[in-house]
């Protein structure tokens, strides 16, 4: 999937949209997070997680210390 790169007053814009207006000079810092965490849940998509067991189905218990690395 192709990526567009998400410009500081479409950030604006997406930002009032959710009632969050925007300083001027926060637009540029907002649009440049946003496309880190796109980029980042790219990859993720990207995994395969085939096996992996749903975190529901993890017990959290005591863990036996070990001194031996």
């Amino acid at each position: 999937m192709p990526s567009v790169e998400l410009t500081p007053p479409e950030a604006a814009r997406w930002a009032a949209r959710a009632g969050l207006p925007l300083p001027d000079d926060r637009h540029a810092a907002v649009a440049a997070t946003a496309q880190h965490i796109h980029s980042v849940v790219a990859v993720l998509r990207e995994l395969d997680f085939g096996d992996t067991p749903p975190a529901g189905a993890y017990r959290a218990g005591k863990e036996k210390r070990d001194a031996a690395v």
